[in-house]
């Protein structure tokens, strides 16, 4: 799944360069299992939760609605994989494997308005209980 989210242009063999360059770096920067420290970065991102809008009566709410597993981990890739495209420099392995490798510590990068949605549909699952259907 990470490859094909790597992918531009039908580059497949450079976006596995990318990866196993990535994978390298990660090993020489924490000394750890890579994979492990990729287990990891994915885990600590992937949400359990977010918000689709239904209608009720003649407005329309926003619903809390829990996401799957597999759902929750394109997610967190996609978003991992953005924050990494926003960083300075031109290597997309050393971005890659910094972003993983900090994701993995819990100081990952997420982008201002995302973190903000992120807190506003916290608040709002709080709010908007009432509409769940148990």
């Amino acid at each position: 799944m990470l490859v094909n989210r790597i992918l531009k242009n039908g580059k497949k063999s450079l976006a596995y360069q990318i990866i196993y360059r990535a994978v390298k770096k990660i090993q020489q920067k924490t000394k750890k299992n890579p994979l492990s420290v990729l287990r990891q970065a994915i885990g600590r991102v992937t949400p359990d939760i977010t918000v689709k809008a239904r209608r009720v009566g003649g407005s329309t709410h926003q619903v809390p609605v829990e996401i799957g597993s597999t759902q929750g981990k394109a997610l967190a890739i996609r978003w991992l994989l953005a924050a990494s495209r926003k960083r300075p420099g031109k290597d997309m392995a050393f971005k890659l494997s910094s972003e993983l490798v900090d994701a993995a510590k819990g100081e990952w990068r997420l982008p201002y308005a995302k973190r903000k949605r992120l807190i506003e549909w916290q608040s709002q699952i709080e709010l908007l209980r009432i509409f769940v259907n148990p």
